[in-house]
Order: C-alpha cells, then structure tokens, then sequence
C-alpha cells in the first residue's frame, strides 16, 4: 500500500501550529508568576491591567536597568493567540541583531519604558500589554509597518542580554561608548593629536571582523583614517582607558586604515588607548605646529575635589585672566567649573599666558634635509637657559606663542613659517631669509609678574612707569599690538587702585589718561581709527577740555576721512589752550592738504561722468598714466573754494537734473567736487 505524501505548505501549517501550541503551553506553566507592573509611575496612562509580566527565565545578579543605562535585548512580539508579528531572532524572521536602547533616552514604546527596569541580567519574560501602552499608544514615537495589529493586545517576549552605564557621544546616539576600564589623566585626543590605540571590531552578532593587528594603529586625528564614529568615541577617551564604542552604519565612513564590511547597521570597537602626542595648530592653517613629545608626570596634582575646584575658580576669577581662545568642554568635577579651568585644554594657572619671565633651553634647526642647527642654548650659551620676558617682542612671535601654552617640564618640537620666525625678527647670520625653522624648547619654568596687591601708590606708580617704558619701546619699533597689550594690561590693573588723597588722585587719573591716549595711537597705526576715536572718548568723558585728546581723536577723524569732525576738534584745540595753537594750525595744514587729495582722486575717478549731453551714456573711469589731467596742476587755493560756492556752482546743472545726488556725494565725502 502506497504511503500519501503529505503536502509541503500543509506540513509548514502543522509546524506552525504545534509551535503555537508550545507557545501557549509555556505561557501558561509561568502564568502564575505575572505581576501587575506599580499603578501611577511617570505615565498616568499605566493602570492596573494594562501591562503584566510573566517570568519565563531568572536573571542574575540584583543590579536592574536605569536611566542612562544602555539596554541591549531580544525582543519578540505576538499576538494572543501565538502568531509572531515581528522579531529580532532569526529563528522567528528577524536579522538577529538585538535591540539597544538608551533608558531615559531612546524612543521607546511605554510598555517598554515600564517594562524593562524590572529585569535582570540574562533574564527571558513575557509581557502581556495593552494597545495604549505599545503601539496604539498616543504620539506613539515608533513607527508600525501596515497591517501590524497595533490595535490588539500583544505578547513581548524580552530576553535581556546586557545592560551598562552608557556615555552617549553624539545626540542621535549614533555613537555610543561604554567604559571597561579607567584612563589616567584629563586631557582626551582632539584634531590634530597623533593617536596610538589597539582597535578590534565585530559585528551586532559578535562575530570578529577587524582582528588583533601585531602593532596598535598609529593616526593623525581629524584626518579620516579612522571611521567617523570611530574617531569620535576615541575623542571622550583617556590616556590608558579601555572601552567598547558603538556605532551605528551612519557613522562608518570610509578610512584608510581599515576596511569595515559595507552593509552593517552596527559596529562594535574595542579601543584601549595607548597613548596621545599632543598637537597644536597654532593659526589654524597648517603653517605653525607645536608638537608636545615629553611631559613630566605632572598632571596628578589636578584630580582636586569639588571644594577644590570651586577655590581656583575663584582665584581664576579675582586675577581678571583674559582668555581669548575657545574653551574645550571636558567634564570632570562638577557644574560649570571646567569652562573656566581650562583654556584650549591647558590650565591657565600653569601656563604663562600672562605676560612673565620665561626660562627655556631652546636648540633651533633649519628645516632642511640635514636639519642644520643655527643655535642651542646648551652649546652656544654656556649651558645656561635663555631668558625673557613674554610680551616684549625679544624673541620671535611664534616661539612665543607656543612657549604661552606650555607647562614646566614640557618639552615641544615648534615647527614655524618665516613670517612668524624670523623674517620679522632680528635674524641670526646663519639663518638665511625665508628660512622655514623648527625649535625644540624646553620650558624649565617661569615667573608671573609682581602682584600690587598690598603695595603702596607710590610702588605701584614706579611698576606703571616700568610697564609703560616697555611699551613706548615697542611703540617705536613698529610692534604696536604689544605695545598696546602692555598699556591695556596697566588700565586693567587701575580697576583695583584707589588714590587716597587729591595729590594722588591728580596723579591717578593723569596716568590713566595718558595710557588711554597711547592706546588710541596705536590703533591709528594698526588702521583701526573708530576704535581710536572710542578710545579718546573715554579720556573726553573724564576731561571735556583735554587738548591732547582733541588732537589725537582729530587725527583719528582725519584718517578715516571724517575732515569737518577733525577740523571742528583742531579748532576747539586753540579754543582751549591758546599755546596749542602752531600744533593745531600744523593739523588743519595737513588736513587740507588730505581733503584736497581726495579731491583729486573724486575727479579722476568721475572723468567723463559730465561730458555728455543730457540724455547720452558716459563711463566712469581712471584716467591714464600718459594723460594728466589739467585741473591737478591748478593751485590749491582754486581747488580750495568754500561750501556754499561749491553747493551753487560746483554742483550747479547736475543738482537740477539729479537732485538726490547731491547728498549721496555728500554722504561719500565728494561735496567739494567740482563739475569739469
């Protein structure tokens, strides 16, 4: 007798069935372990009844997940009666990749949210939720594919694989890392560190695809070697940390070195960072580097507590330290204390950013193939360090202003362009002109300037002139930036000074007037005039009849082409002091001279606007080297007519046609041209 083959979709039907009938079998040996989840949690809408729990396998350990927790489960979901609608196993038609969701962070379904704090590590539960609180919930935040029966109550069969305190790097959670084992140190690597780090990686299954290599990986930050996502777990690491980061497809950009399999939703690296060369790009272009390769254990006396903390901040804070480059954000201790502990990732109390007198040995090379040395300290001068005083332009801008920004101890390699080496500087005979140059500096140590805390007027009125000499020295060897830096520097210290008596008070604020007005003259020599006519400002505010601060806000108009308010501020000169009279006559001489050859300029620049007839096109244009314009040679005192003559003449038949025009050339400063 011939035996009937049983139809294949008819022999999936029974499997599917019988495994339904497991299904329901096993649900029901652990109903009576389902706990009804507390009524009134952070959602109103979670009642009694509405989410339920049935225990299938125990957990370990007591620890449960928490907000800030990085969960990461099974999770599949059936109906009443058995049917699997979605799942993350392959055995049910998922991808078996297990879910991972921050607590507290991730859009998560509120069942979910109630559900999962009450499990523990490697525990398998059922829970039995209500439409509200799963997918029918209102401004539910995950989407259903069609046909998903959100409306009905469902079965989440969660297992929970692992749990941990997570950092989230970025804020879409693309990139997620968690802490094996604690780094030393504060500082993490940041565009451009040099980076030394053994890096593995694998897949959501855990299956290896980015093996041990024999040496760690060796990269420059900011420059793509690595995947982005990569790049940005490693930049919240510290010197010695070991750590698993997380990262999403998104974040898997191409890299030189190493190739990760395309296709992945998730990568998992386990990073232990060796170690960090700090590097600066000084002005942001590439052309001034300062390369750290040497630090003495240093860093130690940093881990303060929080009262500690909260102590240098408020010494930070009294000595008014000027910071003028952006804070780095790396959180330890507590609030807001590290944006003003740390200045580009260094702490300001342990950098001479004020200006102080520096010790340093310094060897400098030319940046050739020999690498030929021009100078050591240690063989050209007697062995003895170098010494200086930042702030006073006795040593070439770059070298110090990467010597600004080192620690005792420190030992960096600078390498620097000509124009902040030594084609602005004084050059030594064996450096030759556009010489590109590297310095290995050392900084033995430095000290900050006196404090005047506790010093009488006098003293501090000696340390003023001191200040001030250097300044005026810098003025007069074109280095007006310092020059300024070093007045500035005295005004601010005049915040805390308070004169006793009247003889000192006349002292006082003849002093602060003075640097104020020196302050003003250097910006008209750095062609800043506004801020030099504010900076006289201030001294007109104090003195309204202050002649030198007539005569230095009226150059500052004349510069910046404002000729009545200078000629208004050289006449109130001799309104005021009658002696001032051959300084402010030398004035108006040189502002007429400046008004007549903006004169010339207007006319050359409007040669031809007027020959045509009403009606016919002209250009505006220069007029040619070989072409002298007749009217350059007239005397001054015709150039020279007063307004009302120019308003009725100079104008005249162009007001009549354009009357509007009139005033724009008035608003460019061309109301003394005259019509050809």
């Amino acid at each position: 007798m011939a035996v009937e083959e049983v139809p294949e979709e008819q022999d999936h039907t029974s499997k599917k069935k019988k495994a339904e009938e497991e299904y329901e079998k096993a649900f029901e040996n652990n109903f009576n372990s389902i706990l009804v989840c507390p009524e009134v949690t952070w959602k109103k809408k979670v009642t009694p009844g509405s989410l339920m729990k049935a225990l299938i396998k125990s957990g370990g350990g007591s620890a449960k997940p928490v907000d800030g927790d990085q969960v990461i489960f099974h999770c599949t979901i059936r109906t009443m009666d058995g049917v699997t609608v979605n799942s993350t196993r392959l055995e049910h038609g998922g991808n078996g990749h297990p879910n991972r969701y921050i607590m507290g962070k991730s859009k998560m379904l509120l069942g979910l949210c109630e559900g999962i704090p009450t499990m523990l590590k490697g525990e398998v539960a059922m829970f039995k939720i209500k439409p509200e609180l799963h997918y029918a919930e209102d401004d539910c935040p995950v989407a259903t594919p069609e046909n998903f029966p959100k409306d009905d109550e469902l079965h989440f069969e969660l297992e929970m694989l692992d749990f941990f305190k997570a950092k989230i790097v970025n804020e879409d959670m693309g990139v997620v890392k968690k802490i094996i084992g604690e780094g030393q140190g504060w500082e993490c690597p940041r565009e451009p560190y040099e980076v030394e780090a053994w890096i593995t990686a694998k897949d959501a299954n855990g299956k290896v695809i980015l093996p041990r290599m024999k040496e760690p990986y060796y990269f420059t930050f900011g420059k793509s070697e690595i995947p982005k996502g990569l790049e940005m777990g490693i930049g919240t690491m510290a010197k010695g940390e070991k750590a698993v980061i997380f990262v999403n497809d998104c974040y898997l950009t191409k890299s030189s070195l190493m190739q990760i399999p395309k296709g992945l939703q998730e990568v998992q690296f386990e990073v232990e960072l060796v170690h960090f060369i700090q590097v600066r790009d000084m002005l942001g272009d590439g052309r001034l580097i300062k390369r750290q390769f040497m630090m003495e254990e240093f860093e130690l006396r940093w881990f303060l507590t929080c009262q500690e903390l909260t102590y240098n901040l408020a010494l930070v804070s009294s000595n008014g330290l000027a910071v003028d480059r952006p804070l780095e954000h790396r959180h330890f201790g507590s609030g807001k204390h590290f944006f003003v502990l740390l200045y580009a990732g260094e702490f300001p109390m342990d950098c001479p950013l004020q200006d102080s007198l520096l010790r340093v040995h310094y060897k400098g090379m030319l940046l050739n193939e020999d690498k030929t040395v021009f100078y050591d300290t240690r063989a050209d001068n007697d062995g003895e360090p170098l010494e200086f005083c930042s702030g006073e332009g006795l040593v070439p801008e770059g070298f110090e202003m990467c010597v600004r920004l080192m620690l005792p101890g420190e030992v960096s390699l600078v390498t620097c362009p000509p124009d902040y080496a030594y084609d602005k500087f004084k050059r030594p005979s064996n450096v030759p002109e556009g010489a590109h140059v590297q310095w290995e500096i050392e900084l033995l140590g430095f000290e900050t300037p006196k404090d005047w805390t506790g010093l009488n007027f006098q003293n501090i009125m000696d340390e003023v002139e001191k200040i001030k000499s250097t300044g005026n020295r810098l003025f007069k060897e074109g280095k007006f930036e310092l020059a300024k830096a070093k007045y500035e520097k005295v005004l601010r210290e005049y915040n805390h000074v308070n004169p006793q008596d009247d003889e000192e008070g006349k002292t006082f604020l003849n002093s602060r007037n003075t640097l104020h007005l020196n302050v003003a003259a250097c910006y008209q020599k750095m062609g800043e005039y506004r801020k030099s006519i504010e900076t006289c400002n201030k001294v007109l505010d104090a003195n309204p009849v202050h002649v030198k601060a007539f005569y230095r806000r009226g150059m500052a108009y004349m510069l910046n082409g404002d000729f009545e308010e200078a000629r208004e501020d050289f006449n109130t000169m001799i309104k005021f002091d009658k002696s001032s009279e051959p300084e402010a006559n030398a004035a108006l001489q040189k502002l007429k001279q400046k008004e007549q050859e903006v004169e010339k300029k207007a006319r050359k620049q409007f040669k031809g606007l007027f020959d045509k007839k009403p009606g016919e096109i002209s250009e505006i244009g220069t007029i040619p080297a070989d072409e002298p314009n007749i009217h350059d040679q007239e005397p001054a005192e015709t150039q020279a007519k007063d307004d009302s003559h120019v308003e009725t003449e100079g104008l005249g038949l162009f007001a009549r046609l354009w009357p509007s025009g009139r005033r724009i050339f008035a608003a460019l400063g061309l109301n003394r041209c005259s019509i050809l």
